[in-house]
């Protein structure tokens, strides 16, 4: 069962760490600790750690279970090529897995916040894939684009949150991009050279 946040001294530190778009950012996270076959229960409590969960985070080798099957049906939203697709996809989620939006104080522990899942003591897989359907829905909605992609790069499958007016990001981190550029400017180098010896 969920873990109920304890009261946090200032509704305005509470309300940043739970925004949409950090909401947003966490689930990018946490599908990608849940990516492996065995994701590490040590390495999920971290990500909730690091994305405002309080402790005692207890997982156990179930509740990550149930979150790695719902991180994977997750990182079909960020594939889809085309706000149409993400907003299906988000669609089929929120018809088959979500319950009906309510707001919730967690028993007055918290401020008053939107859930869509079925009650304050769902389980962690539940939670997973009822709050990152609400903010990647505010996204879609937001911006009328996909929320997020999969790294470009062939060797790194991470999912990562799209924001701002410019260019689309196509690569999780610059490290990816970096490599990626390396590797484009060897395989046209080596190109170049191969030309000149014919």
């Amino acid at each position: 069962m969920r873990y109920i946040p304890r009261v946090l001294s200032n509704s305005n530190d509470w309300a940043t760490r739970h925004s949409v778009l950090t909401t947003a950012r966490r689930t990018a996270a946490l599908i990608n600790a849940l990516a492996d076959d065995r994701p590490d229960l040590a390495v999920v409590a971290d990500v909730l750690r690091d994305h405002g969960e309080t402790d005692p985070i207890d997982l156990t080798t179930r509740d990550v279970a149930g979150m790695h099957a719902a991180a994977a049906l997750l990182r079909q939203v960020f594939a889809a090529e085309h706000a149409d697709d993400a907003a299906a996809a988000l669609n089929h989620l929120l018809k088959d897995h979500t319950g009906p939006l309510r707001l919730t104080s967690h028993g007055g522990t918290t401020p008053w916040h939107p859930h869509l899942d079925r009650d304050d003591d769902a389980p962690w897989d539940e939670w997973l894939l009822a709050s990152s359907c609400m903010a990647l829905t505010v996204l879609v909605w937001d911006r009328q684009r996909p929320p997020g992609r999969i790294c470009a790069s062939p060797s790194c499958q991470n999912v990562f949150i799209t924001q701002g007016s410019g260019p689309e990001r196509r690569y999780c981190s610059r490290r990816c991009a970096t490599r990626e550029r390396v590797a484009a400017h060897r395989r046209s180098h080596s190109a170049e050279q191969s030309s000149e010896a014919e």
